[in-house]
């Protein structure tokens, strides 16, 4: 099931978790952002238990966007890579591949690895 991460959550929801972590940057009005809700409604309901999958709205939560880096939506980022799926990871990858000119980057954020997804 997908969630619904805020700033008043972030920091238990997404970097207290003990499993795996994807977050979607997004926004209501953005185009691309409506194109890629099914994809990530389908992986929250495939790895349900096993990863944690969510969305994050840009516009009412910039604080979170900007501690991130978030330039362009929509915008994926996995936290706690190290423990990441393969399967999910490669899922993300060919899709965001076919939609877009760049496809991620990795991070060290606080001793965690991060990968991020951004712009189409």
């Amino acid at each position: 099931m997908e969630t619904v991460f805020t700033s008043a959550n972030f920091d238990a929801d997404v970097l207290g978790s003990e499993i795996p972590v994807v977050v979607d940057f997004f926004a209501t009005w953005c185009g691309p952002c409506r194109m890629m809700a099914p994809v990530i409604e389908e992986l929250a309901e495939e790895y349900d238990g096993k990863v944690k999958i969510g969305k994050l709205d840009v516009d009412e939560n910039s604080d979170i966007a900007a501690r991130y880096g978030v330039m362009s939506i929509p915008t994926i980022i996995l936290l706690r890579t190290e423990v990441f799926p393969r399967a999910l990871d490669s899922r993300i990858k060919k899709f965001w591949k076919v939609r877009s000119k760049r496809c991620c980057r990795k991070q060290e954020r606080k001793g965690r690895q991060t990968r991020m997804f951004a712009g189409f």
